[in-house]
């Protein structure tokens, strides 16, 4: 009777994984993502340098260029932060898109009754009502999931349909919409709302040094605070969490809390920073957007920061890039899930290995 050596390949987590190889996954995976996007461009008839530098004059090539990559980059900032809070906690929150909306149009509700307030009131009135409109929006959810066990991935996604729709009646033939207008729109907001401009001539607003105190603020919390702790402890294993004593139901209604403050910030700096007036259109893919930018930050502030700032980078230059070498600028979308994937694919092989294992 003869013996055959069967081969099995295992997958494994490292124990321990060295700074330069994170170096080189980082590197390899920025580099195939680059050869992968050549490819797209010349698949679209187009020479790969010319699309990259037309890619990057449009996103960074003037001081313009540069406020108007942050002014893209700020609502992903806090869209992200939304993320990163609950998915730390292996909470999925799918819904900073719904309390995108729901903080926008809390705002509004609240800036409305202030008409002719000084901005020293109207603006901090509109930043309360973002936290607390994303707040209770996303609080809805985590009430459906410790009271009834309702899964958050379903009922944060159903919330999501169910606020636009809502805004679309109130836009469409409720009192805030725009008398005359062909839009589902409101009326320009007061000038009194109005973020400041931080450098004239350009539009970068006040939104986007808010954007950099909350992630600062995440990253205290995540760090430095028992709360903080929690969420780390419940994003290795929840079950023993509870079995220590913690009040499991109370963190998840709490981080649910916080990741929602964060994405109605998001709609608030749009509105009242950028388009002076709510539109359902406007504000709209942000909170779908701000997951992909938390993964690919590695769920932390400043990877958040950094992958917002390049996600701006990519949709500011993407016109110029369309007007000089006729590539479409809906390409940029399959250009931040290809660099998405390979990221991906470089952070499991820093954190996973095959293993070669023989059996009789």
């Amino acid at each position: 009777m003869t013996d055959f050596n069967l081969v099995e390949w295992r997958l494994e987590r490292r124990l321990e994984t060295r700074p330069t190889a994170r170096v080189v996954a980082l590197a390899a995976a920025a580099a195939a993502a680059v050869l992968v996007c050549s490819l797209l461009f010349a698949a679209a008839g187009a020479s790969p340098r010319a699309a990259f530098e037309a890619l990057l004059k449009g996103s960074f090539g003037s001081s313009r260029a540069a406020g108007e990559t942050l002014v893209k980059a700020t609502p992903l900032i806090f869209t992200g932060l939304a993320a990163c809070v609950a998915f730390r906690a292996r909470i999925w929150n799918i819904g900073a898109e719904g309390q995108v909306f729901a903080g926008a149009m809390f705002a509004y509700w609240l800036q409305h009754n202030l008409i002719g307030f000084s901005s020293f009131i109207q603006i901090p009135v509109l930043i309360v009502g973002g936290i607390v409109g994303g707040a209770l929006y996303a609080g809805l959810a985590g009430v459906l999931k410790t009271r009834f066990s309702v899964d958050e991935v379903i009922s944060t996604v159903m919330l999501n349909y169910i606020i636009v729709y809502v805004i679309s009646l109130l836009l469409l033939r409720g009192p805030w919409s725009e008398a005359g207008a062909f839009f589902e729109q409101t009326p320009k907001v007061d000038p009194g709302s109005v973020l400041p401009v931080v450098f004239s001539g350009s539009r970068l607003h006040a939104g986007f040094l808010l954007a950099i105190a909350a992630a600062a603020l995440v990253h205290m919390l995540l760090t430095r605070t028992p709360l903080g702790y929690e969420i780390k402890a419940a994003g290795s294993n929840m079950r023993a969490l509870d079995v220590q004593g913690t009040n499991t139901r109370r963190l998840i209604l709490v981080v649910l809390l916080v990741s929602g403050a964060l994405a109605g910030l998001a709609g608030i700096t749009e509105v009242y920073g950028v388009h002076y007036r709510l539109k359902a259109g406007v504000i709209a893919g942000y909170g779908y957007s701000g997951i992909i930018v938390a993964i690919l930050g590695h769920l932390h502030p400043l990877g958040v920061v950094i992958a917002s700032v390049l996600f701006g980078a990519l949709l500011n230059g993407a016109t110029l890039m369309q007007i000089k070498t006729g590539v479409p600028s809906a390409l940029i979308y399959a250009i931040q899930a290809i660099l998405l994937l390979f990221f991906l694919a470089g952070w499991a092989a820093c954190n996973f290995r095959l293993r070669r294992v023989g059996r009789a």
